[in-house]
């Protein structure tokens, strides 16, 4: 028998000569990793697809016929695991061979050339030659969404994006259709992802090992305008894009990049570079005051955060009856947009027509955000294009320029001024700790020091907390991955919560871990906490800050005086609020 550390049975076996001790119900794969011994995998996803369907992770067991597919077997006591033998080392070549035949082969072309699972794996077995030719299916490519091209000549069936939509999203927009030979992934009714229940959240593509899902690339467009004389071009970039984008150029997880980041956006050409954390200090400020508001009259509470577009497509979709429960402030990046057109139009002396808003982003479903006809004024859009952190990466190098040897340097005044609230936004339980700050100040009248509310911080994806401000007790709740939000609903929808205020983001970890974001292979995800990396880079943003309070902001101020009147002011209101409205799940 095993031995025993801390109740639990331990197991203990050779893996390449190596012998290993581990618990009780670990797999080999998790063994071998124990053991610093490499497997190779392409379904595999930790905590979440976990099917042992590619086979690539085989290994050979001591008295046993044929192959044990690691990621599954668990160990067994005096099991012998060999993981290269020349026997293995043939099956996974044959393996790759079968996969690749019945793949595109426009890797040069590919959008994740250089930064594809399988391609690496053909490049780490020697994989020059296919001998498995024949017949290919071919499929159309589905990229009527405004938010996700699906290419399915790309897929390799490892259903680690279905995991993803239906295990972590709860969602199930995709799954595997039809048999044999005609097998693949898709919707219901082999529909576009456009028409059916996708909130356009984009954890499936950082699910893909392959090219076979992406964003709707839109840099094009973005080189156009800046090759017009006659466009004022203005970009403004995410909290969380600065922590992430570095990552594209090599550089360590959780890097904040923000002076090299505006360097690059300077030398590619846009006429000034602007901070969406400012644009979230105007969301905090509405936002606060409209909680304020609503927590004074009990009056639709509790009130929901929407600034993540995947969530309210979600909410559109599915639970529309609790529409009033939502925030009618848009997005910090529309806002920005809706002011950079009209109050910096103003002060500059622009025609709002000729200025192009772009937004740089951590996530695809604001491509989709940017579209809703909601987002207009006057009949200009508030924000023209948006791009992923990807796409700036894209255009970064398409320029030429080394992105690590640029110098710092400053968001451009005087819409580049922000507080560390604003920063916050990018990781979960941000929004509402940021808009407790500036809550609780104006319920007690008072400038007080407490700052940080580490009760909604942190990567569960559920945090519930009491919070008493001016004496009341404040029930809150964050949540993130909308499988975690639907919890969160039906307990408001059954009466069973007490929540005064709610926040929601679309993907697990919040906009750091956004569809949009550099995408890290299964290795990495599985030995590197990622989210918790890009999270306390934006956490130490906001303790580095002069300023920790939105409504502190002295732009802020200034605009509130000059333009906006005050929160919730009718220019306010028309500027900076929406509404939503029920969609159907499927339109087939």
């Amino acid at each position: 028998m095993g031995k025993k550390d801390e109740n639990v049975n331990m197991v203990t076996l050779t893996i390449d000569d190596q012998k290993v001790c581990v618990p009780e119900g670990t797999t080999i794969l998790q063994a071998a990793k124990q053991a610093g011994i490499d497997i190779p995998t392409l379904c595999f996803l930790k905590e979440i697809n976990e099917v042992g369907d590619c086979r690539m992770c085989i290994v050979e067991v001591e008295g046993r016929r044929g192959f044990a597919t690691s990621c599954i077997q668990t160990v067994e006591e005096g099991m012998v695991v060999h993981t290269h033998t020349p026997n293995v080392l043939e099956a996974r070549h044959v393996i790759l061979d079968l996969i690749i035949s019945n793949h595109a082969k426009d890797c040069l072309t590919c959008t994740r050339s250089g930064n594809c699972e399988l391609q690496a794996l053909a490049v780490k077995f020697n994989v020059l030659n296919i001998e498995f030719e024949g017949e290919r299916t071919k499929h159309r490519v589905d990229d009527l969404s405004p938010s996700i091209v699906r290419d399915f000549n790309k897929c390799i069936l490892c259903r680690r994006c279905v995991a993803a939509c239906k295990n972590v999203q709860g969602i199930g927009a995709i799954d595997c259709i039809n048999r044999g030979f005609e097998s693949c992934i898709s919707t219901v009714g082999d529909h576009s992802l456009n028409d059916v229940n996708c909130t356009f959240c984009g954890q499936c593509i950082e699910a893909c090992p392959t090219g076979a899902l992406h964003e709707k690339e839109t840099i094009n467009d973005v080189w156009i305008k800046l090759k017009d004389p006659e466009t004022t071009v203005l970009v403004q970039t995410a909290p969380a894009v600065r922590v992430a984008l570095g990552e594209e150029f090599g550089m360590p997880i959780g890097t904040n990049v923000q002076g090299k980041m505006v360097t690059a956006l300077k030398r590619l050409g846009f006429d000034k570079v602007f901070d969406t954390n400012t644009g979230a200090d105007f969301t905090i400020m509405e936002e606060a005051n409209e909680f304020i508001e609503r927590f004074k009259e009990h009056d639709n509470l509790p009130m929901i955060t929407s600034c993540s577009p995947g969530w309210v497509r979600y909410i559109e979709m599915n639970y529309p009856e609790l529409l009033p429960h939502l925030s009618t402030c848009k997005s910090p990046h529309q806002m920005f947009g809706a002011l950079l057109k009209t109050y910096y139009a103003q002060k500059e002396g622009l025609d709002p027509e000729k200025i192009y808003v772009v937004s740089v982003m951590p996530c695809i479903a604001k491509k989709f955000e940017r579209e809703r006809p909601e987002m207009k004024e006057n009949g200009l859009y508030d924000v023209d294009n948006v791009i992923t952190t990807r796409e700036l990466a894209r255009m970064i190098k398409q320029a030429n320029i080394e992105f690590e040897k640029l110098e710092d340097s400053p968001y451009d005044a005087p819409m580049g001024e922000a507080s560390g609230a604003g920063a916050i936004f990018g990781t979960t339980g941000g929004v509402m700790e940021a808009a407790l700050r500036t809550a609780q100040d104006v319920l007690t009248g008072e400038d007080l020091p407490k700052i940080n509310f580490e009760q909604v911080r942190g990567g569960d994806g559920i945090k519930r907390a009491t919070i008493t401000i001016a004496g009341k007790p404040i029930s809150v709740v964050a949540a993130s991955g909308l499988s975690n939000a639907k919890k969160i609903l039906d307990e408001i929808k059954s009466g069973k919560s007490n929540y005064q205020f709610v926040e929601i983001m679309a993907c697990p970890g919040g906009c750091i871990m956004g569809g949009g974001q550099p995408i890290k292979s299964s290795k990495i995800r599985s030995e590197v906490d990622v989210r918790k990396l890009r999270a306390d880079s934006l956490y130490s943003i906001d303790e580095r800050s002069t300023i920790r309070k939105s409504h502190e902001n002295p732009v802020v101020k200034k605009i509130y005086e000059e333009f906006l009147e005050k929160p919730g002011s009718y220019r306010a209101e028309k500027l900076l609020h929406t509404k939503y409205t029920a969609r159907e799940k499927y339109r087939i």
